[in-house]
């Protein structure tokens, strides 16, 4: 039986990982760092979040953007000591683009929210040791587009914030999001493109996200692959956005992807994001959660990625 499309590209990625583990072993012994975006836990206490990541064997949290406004947010002495009592570092902060704060906006009060809400994070980004900062051209559950003006709007707003990020050594990193959930930039040749056009030393980096490649790339691993240098995160769930290992996603590839990309080097992340199917999962920020329900979700992840990653290496 021959091998359909996918089982052949997949092949070759697994040729080149195979030669250039064979040249270099020594660049193929450090494991990928993984994370936790911990948005997805709504209205959960950062303690409870912690004690939960901690335990599942992570030494790293991405943290919800959640200073929508002076008065809102993680304080930075207490998140640091909630993550010191857990042995958690910041691997970076996921920023939270919608039409109240939309870089691409019509509306010229809407991207000023968005430029003062980067501004806002990156300080703190900065104050608690992330690494990175995830940027939305535009509003995530806005699928439909204002006008054919987004992208320069968008564009010229994060220009004039992306300062901060160098003032304070913050990688920005672009997301691009499946075309069901936002009006521009899905794949990473669209952030390739967005990035050259910000055309900004602060901003030259990209945050991946499988379940978003699955519907906007022709291969996850390729996207990867391309991606290349400039991905600084990934996000990870599997096919039908769910738990690591229930759906058919073909982790495997992408972690031989990940590994060919130099991404197991330090300040680099891999990233669980397990939303569950929808249209528009902001919702679940400000949601109250289910532990339990949490719990396995985190474990059964975690436990997954690290055996698929342990095979990989292994075979």
């Amino acid at each position: 039986m021959t091998q359909q499309v996918f089982e052949q590209r997949h092949a070759e990625i697994r040729e080149a990982f195979d030669a250039a583990r064979a040249a270099d072993p020594e660049r193929f012994s450090r494991p990928l760092d993984l994370s936790w975006s911990n948005w997805g836990f709504g209205l959960e206490p950062l303690e409870d979040s912690c004690a939960r990541l901690a335990g599942a064997g992570l030494s790293y949290i991405e943290l919800h953007g959640n200073h929508y406004g002076a008065d809102l947010g993680y304080e930075v002495d207490a998140t640091l000591g909630t993550l010191a009592r857990h042995g958690l570092a910041v691997s970076g902060v996921c920023g939270m683009f919608s039409e109240d704060n939309d870089l691409s906006s019509n509306r010229p009060v809407q991207q000023q929210e968005a430029i003062d809400y980067i501004r806002r994070e990156v300080e703190f980004t900065s104050a608690v040791g992330g690494a990175y900062l995830l940027v939305v051209p535009g509003a995530v559950g806005r699928p439909d587009a204002y006008d054919t003006s987004e992208l320069p709007r968008s564009v010229d707003a994060l220009r004039r914030a992306a300062d901060v990020f160098v003032e304070h050594g913050i990688k920005g990193a672009i997301e691009p999001i499946r075309s069901a959930e936002v009006s521009f930039v899905h794949t990473v040749d669209d952030a390739v493109a967005y990035i050259e056009a910000v055309d900004h030393p602060g901003v030259q980096h990209i945050n991946g996200d499988v379940y978003h490649m699955q519907s906007e790339e022709r291969n996850i691993a390729d996207a990867v692959l391309r991606a290349g240098d400039r991905l600084v995160n990934l996000h990870m769930a599997d096919s039908n956005r769910r738990a690591l290992g229930e759906g058919s996603m073909d982790l495997d590839a992408i972690i031989m992807a990940l590994y060919l990309i130099g991404h197991n080097q330090p300040g680099r992340f891999v990233t669980p994001e397990p939303l569950g199917p929808g249209a528009g999962p902001y919702a679940a920020r400000t949601a109250l959660p289910d532990p339990a329900r949490l719990d396995a979700l985190v474990n059964r992840t975690v436990s997954y990625f690290r055996e698929r990653e342990a095979v990989v290496l292994a075979s």
